[in-house]
């Protein structure tokens, strides 16, 4: 039996295929893509790859009949906070539309387990910190209210096709694989460690912070960066737990840590040894103030534990990876 690791040539999609084959190396692992963010040289050399759109009912049908799929993963998304502001249309068409069709085609092929990436801005603007599940979700953008959207529609297949699930909501992935093999590319790049990274790589003067009038202790957003090979983790424990008969359900990920922007900018400044000139520009639409994740539940119930919480550790992989690919793959 294979999984299918659908956007698995993006940036957390492939570090999930990489953990994937190091935990198992005799899993048979699919990967499906359009490589319109993803990058076919991501996607590990013991993969199975297919280009195509899960837009394609016909093509998902195909790759269902032709493997011997037992769970999914899904990563494919348009994913950009204020791109979504600008795009709504092309977010919910991308978004709803593409998992419509994947989950249209799991349901006919009876495949039944599926692990959804979703994320933090499910909460919008947080009435508690740390964020709980339970706590109420209320997007402040258009790309949190997508994501939320197939998180409901997923409990609504579960009922109807008993689809089982997991959502996996994520605060701000960072970091590169410990090889520093792959890592994350971007075009254009708007995280945040890739941005401040591209300094010391010669590829911008300076950063923008945007906005220093939050209510945090230096004015900016504060989130909380968890490390893609601890989301990569997380992913395969839960498709694990709906295997052994787990019941469909959502967890948090996050190290229960918040950073400032500015914090940020500092720890890359010690772990280059460069200095990283910043200005400060206008707050982007849909930026809530904090994000930091309690993820007691997805320890407790998925027996999950982050490998790599510092955030030094973070950047410092993160820097081992451009440093060596200042183009991207």
């Amino acid at each position: 039996m294979a999984i299918l690791v659908v956007g698995g040539a993006g940036y957390i999609g492939s570090h999930t295929v990489y953990a994937l084959l190091e935990q198992d190396p005799n899993c048979t692992v699919i990967v499906a893509d359009n490589l319109s963010t993803g990058h076919r040289r991501a996607v590990h050399p013991k993969a199975k790859f297919y280009e195509l759109d899960i837009h394609n009912r016909a093509a998902l049908d195909e790759l269902f009949a032709q493997e011997q799929v037992e769970g999914v993963i899904h990563f494919a998304a348009s994913s950009q906070v204020g791109e979504s502001m600008e795009k709504p249309l092309e977010y919910y068409a991308n978004n709803l539309g593409g998992t419509t069709t994947l989950l249209q085609a799991m349901a006919a092929a009876d495949v039944r387990h599926i692990v959804f990436s979703s994320t933090a801005a499910v909460y919008g603007e947080p009435q508690n910190i740390p964020i709980r599940e339970d706590d109420p979700t209320i997007p402040t953008n258009c790309y949190g209210e997508t994501k939320l959207a197939v998180e409901r529609m997923l409990a609504w297949a579960k009922g109807a096709h008993d689809l089982n699930y997991v959502a996996l909501r994520y605060f701000n992935a960072a970091g590169a694989h410990i090889s520093g093999e792959i890592g994350e590319v971007h075009n254009p790049e708007t995280h945040l460690v890739p941005v401040v990274l591209q300094v010391p790589n010669g590829k911008r003067p300076g950063v923008s912070v945007f906005g220093e009038d939050y209510p945090t202790k230096d004015g900016t957003c504060v989130r909380d960066y968890i490390h893609v090979t601890d989301l990569a983790d997380a992913h395969i424990l839960a498709l694990k737990y709906l295997r052994n008969g787990g019941t469909s359900d959502v967890f948090n990920l996050g190290n229960g840590v918040g950073f400032t922007v500015k914090e940020v900018i500092e720890v890359a400044k010690d772990v280059t040894a460069h200095e990283i000139p910043v200005t400060t520009a206008p707050r982007r639409a849909g930026d809530p103030a904090q994000l930091v994740a309690s993820s007691e539940k997805a320890r407790t119930v998925l027996g999950w534990k982050p490998c790599y919480d510092s955030l030094t550790t973070i950047v410092e992989t993160a820097w081992q990876w451009h440093r060596t690919h200042p183009d991207g793959f």
